[in-house]
């Protein structure tokens, strides 16, 4: 299963970022995305390529349903 993540950029290059969420950095193209990115944004990444820009509250509301459905526990 492949599944796109919000996470908060952190630094921005020529061309890519680097984001992360619950400490776990990831380099990210933005290639396929139109618009502006800062620090400090969230996006969505997935296979390595920032695909949407998303407001902070979209984002922990995302992030708080992904940590209910993915427990560690419930991995097991």
């Amino acid at each position: 299963m492949c599944l796109g993540v919000p996470m908060q950029v952190v630094s921005v290059g020529d061309g890519d970022i680097v984001a992360e969420i619950d400490g776990v950095r990831k380099e990210a193209s933005l290639m396929l995305l139109d618009e502006e990115v800062k620090e400090g944004d969230f996006v969505i990444v997935h296979a390595g390529f920032a695909i949407s820009r998303l407001d902070e509250e979209e984002a922990q509301e995302t992030l708080r349903l992904m940590r209910e459905v993915f427990k560690p526990e419930d991995m097991a």
